[in-house]
């Protein structure tokens, strides 16, 4: 190792420990033990541009054990992404760039948000397989545009949680050759040893899984750790995982090796004694040596040489191949393209149809006017209606295909989609499971919402509408907690036709969105522009009366043929009623007053709604003078039609409450 390159790690590690211990909490044993690893990742291999921080051909840097944030911090500041002292000194701390985990959209270079162990392991799988499938789509023999790697910092955590498990099976399975994870194995949790609870043998997992492995037994090896790293990259065919035996809190006195180095600050003294025992030769904080900077630095010109070479291989590709220039184009910007909804279906006329097979009617209808929106299931196609027809299937050593074959892994599945959005130029990515198995992908929805990327989530057998099944498969918690996760938009449309309605409107947010249809057939409204736009506002009067309604209905998804009915009854019964119809939620809320008051007058109190699942959340819309009828048990196994008449969920109960109100 030479004087400079030691001088470069422990500046890494110095400007890590001073932040930690500023701002009084934070993760230091990560840093100072992993600083030479990243140090060779980040100087000899990292193909990025500071400038550019979205430049589409750079190499993706995952910092999967978030904990350890600034590692990732300091190498931004370092080589010159606009991230400041200043913000490196406010770690932590309000409205700063350098928030206690690495949040997407905070900070500039951050690929993702990491922090929940796991999720950032198994979402560089979804940025691989994204590369491998753009790359296959838009490469061509003597044009190669697409050709780059995805690294992630993996700890013992990471590679303890099963998403990261479900994830990595799928990427040995598929043959990912330019995803490399980088092992910080120092055999410590936050608890103490690993050994505890954590034995098993990881290569031997990993070869299983058909990974290449590789092992550097001294983290502070920089020339071995080069070497692995170039002997991962030479490995086409498969993903490689390079074990590289660290010593967190490395250098310091009394806590290197232990978990008191995890996650707590050093302690003023300890900083000391570290510094010192790294051969540091000031005790000023935040102190960065001239020649370390300029040394860092350099990626700043070599990143901007890396960039301008290839875009003058785009250019030349452009024009070799204009008409998939504008499908390039189309495809990285963000934005859908013209025709992206000339295709969709209408449902005029039309039998009873499940929203679930309206729904796969709708997504062949956009996905053939996106060539490069992808998704899968968690072995459930024929459930789901998720195909693509006519696409191809991933398998094992072909991951470059438009139908994604996850398997029983929906947890992986949902980290996965997450991958494939924030790698960019694949557009609303989507999985497909039932309703009741959104708690196994929970925390991947979260970080969906969380960041705001454009995924679309699909649930089908929405609720005891499945019937025979029984309780561990009919949702009855599983809609009002989606729609409890910020910046998640859930749409549980009535029909086929709000169906249409609620998927063009799920590609046009900008956020996540979660789409949830029925396994029974339905009966079809009328559609109309009225249903349409109706869906875009959220809720909308679907059926009114003459003057001020006595009474209003609510109810989503299948239930709203149920309120039609009662409204039809109560209409009959001279009883002036209004019916709402409330796909979406989220969508509804960001209306502004005048139009929420002309579909729920707030002087019109009596409310009640439907809706076969849990009650809580209702209240917001009924008020405390209405009347909630749902599912606040869990369900039973016997025919849907059986079902809904012993919980209550029938037409003649709808109008029993309403005039009890009146």
């Amino acid at each position: 190792m030479t004087d400079l390159s030691q001088l470069a790690i422990n500046t890494i590690r110095t400007l890590s420990i001073d932040a930690v211990q500023q701002a009084n909490s934070g993760h230091p044993g990560l840093p100072l033990g992993a600083a030479p690893m990243a140090y060779v990742l980040w100087q000899n291999h990292l193909r990025h541009n500071p400038q550019n921080p979205h430049w589409i051909n750079r190499d993706r840097f995952i910092l999967s054990a978030g904990h350890g944030s600034m590692l990732l911090y300091a190498l931004l500041h370092l080589t010159g992404y606009d991230l400041s002292l200043d913000e490196i000194k406010n770690f932590r701390q309000w409205g700063s760039k350098t928030p206690g985990h690495p949040e997407y959209h905070e900070t500039p270079g951050v690929e993702t948000t990491t922090g929940p162990l796991g999720q950032g392991g198994a979402t560089a799988v979804g940025m691989a397989l994204a590369e491998a499938f753009l790359a296959a789509h838009f490469n061509r023999d003597s044009h190669t545009i697409i050709d780059h790697y995805t690294y992630a910092l993996v700890s013992d955590g990471d590679l303890m949680e099963g998403v990261c498990m479900e994830a990595c099976a799928l990427a040995g399975h598929w043959g990912l050759g330019k995803l490399i994870f980088l092992y910080d194995a120092n055999d410590i949790t936050l608890d103490g040893a690993a050994s505890m609870t954590f034995t098993e043998d990881i290569a031997k997992r990993h070869e299983a899984w058909g990974w290449h492995v590789l092992h550097v037994a001294d983290g502070n090896d920089i020339a071995a750790i080069d070497a692995a790293i170039n002997a991962a990259k030479a490995e086409t065919s498969k993903p490689s995982i390079i074990i590289i035996k660290t010593i967190i809190g490395y250098g310091s006195p009394n806590k290197a090796g232990t978990s008191k180095a995890h996650g707590s600050p050093l302690g003023e003294e300890e900083v000391r004694l570290t510094k010192q025992a790294l051969g540091w030769q000031t005790d000023e904080k935040f102190y960065i040596p001239d020649e370390a900077l300029a040394h860092f630095r350099t990626a700043l010109e070599r990143g901007a040489q890396q960039e301008a070479a290839w875009q003058s291989q785009l250019q030349a590709w452009r024009a070799a191949y204009p008409d998939l220039a504008v499908e390039w184009d189309a495809a990285f910007s963000g934005q859908l393209p013209q025709n992206w909804d000339a295709d969709l279906p209408v449902f005029e006329n039309s039998k009873p149809i499940a929203t679930r097979n309206a729904s796969g009617k709708v997504l062949n209808a956009i996905a053939k006017n996106i060539p490069t929106m992808i998704g899968g299931d968690a072995d459930l196609a024929g459930s789901t209606k998720t195909l693509i027809a006519g696409a191809g299937n991933t398998g094992a050593g072909h991951p470059a295909e438009r139908n994604v074959r996850f398997g029983v892994r929906e947890h992986g599945m949902g980290a996965i989609i997450n991958g494939l959005a924030l790698h960019g130029g694949i557009i609303r990515p989507y999985s497909a499971t039932f309703l009741t198995f959104s708690d196994y992908m929970r925390p991947a929805i979260r970080l969906g919402a969380l960041m705001g990327i454009k995924t679309a989530y699909v649930f089908t057998h929405d609720s005891i509408g499945l019937g025979e099944d029984g309780p561990t498969h009919q949702p009855v918690e599983h809609v009002m907690s989606l729609r409890a996760i910020p910046n998640l938009y859930v749409f549980r449309p009535a029909d086929a036709n709000e169906t249409v309605a609620a998927w063009r409107n799920a590609m046009l947010v900008d956020a996540p969105a979660v789409l949830i249809f029925t396994r029974q057939d339905l009966p079809v409204l009328e559609n109309d522009e009225h249903v349409q736009a109706g869906v875009a506002h959220g809720a909308y009067v679907l059926k009114d009366c003459e003057g001020t309604p006595q009474v209003i209905l609510l109810a989503a998804g299948s239930e709203v043929h149920i309120a039609h009915e009662a409204y039809q009854q109560l209409m009959s019964e001279g009883i002036k009623t209004r019916l709402v119809s409330m796909p979406c939620w989220e969508l509804f809320e960001a209306q502004d007053d005048t139009y929420k008051q002309s579909v729920l007058p707030s002087h019109v109190t009596a409310r009640v709604s439907i809706e076969a699942g849990t009650t809580l959340g209702w209240q917001k819309y009924v008020g405390l003078q209405g009347i909630a009828i749902g599912v606040d048990r869990f369900g039973a196994s016997a025919p849907y039609e059986r079902l809904y008449h012993e919980f209550g969920l029938t037409a003649a109960h709808v109008v029993e409450a309403a005039k009890s109100l009146l």
